[in-house]
């Protein structure tokens, strides 16, 4: 089972790295992390990741996941990777994306009358890709899967593990990492949040989202 996890500059590393966690867990995994240049890319909390390779050399995987940005970006100053993400979801049995990593796929042209979901914030903006949002946690249509905002990689990320191995492993997996979520505040949610709260947050974070 070949996994290739997009890495670019800005990305949320854990969008990436809570995923690969689970992922790199499923048996007889070859687990490929893939930039448009190998080597060090910077995320946008300051953490490094490093790329092993580049897309040049990572034609084909069985599974594709890309990851969002703290700006929303969607990549089309980098077509060539847009194009590999297009040419490595011909052949996925699954192609998959957390937070704003949906709208980089759509960007790639791959959601089009395709249910899916991003990050609260950017929502709406799955319809300038013609993709039909739902709001849900996670969201399944066909081979794409995507998750909502960060912390919902992890679900996807069992979701995807039970169909690979099996519910019983991504049980395991679950327990193995005791991902069992018990916030301190009960406001994960834009539904849930303090109004005040939400609206500062949006105002700032609209600040950085690129247009469409």
């Amino acid at each position: 089972m070949k996994i290739a996890f997009l890495f670019y500059e800005g990305m949320t590393a854990l969008d990436a790295v809570g995923p690969h966690e689970i992922l790199c867990r499923i048996p007889g995994a070859e687990v490929y992390r893939v930039a448009r240049k190998a080597g060090a890319i910077q995320t946008d909390s300051g953490l490094v990741l490093t790329a092993d390779l580049s897309i040049e050399e990572v034609p084909e995987v069985d599974i594709l996941l890309v990851p969002g940005a703290g700006n929303a970006a969607t990549l089309r100053q980098y077509p060539e990777v847009l194009e590999w993400i297009r040419k490595i979801h011909e052949k996925t049995k699954w192609t998959t994306s957390v937070c704003t990593g949906s709208l980089i796929l759509g960007a790639a042209g791959v959601l089009a009358g395709v249910k899916a979901t991003t990050h609260w914030a950017t929502f709406d903006r799955l319809k300038d890709w013609k993709a039909t949002p739902v709001k849900e946690r996670v969201v399944e249509d066909g081979k794409l899967i995507t998750a909502a905002g960060v912390s919902a990689g992890i679900d996807m990320a069992l979701v995807l593990a039970a169909k690979v191995e099996g519910k019983l492993f991504a049980q395991a997996i679950q327990l193995a990492i005791e991902y069992d979520p018990a916030p301190p505040f009960d406001v994960g949610s834009p539904e849930k949040a303090n109004p005040m709260v939400r609206a500062a947050l949006l105002s700032r974070m609209s600040a950085r989202f690129e247009r469409i």
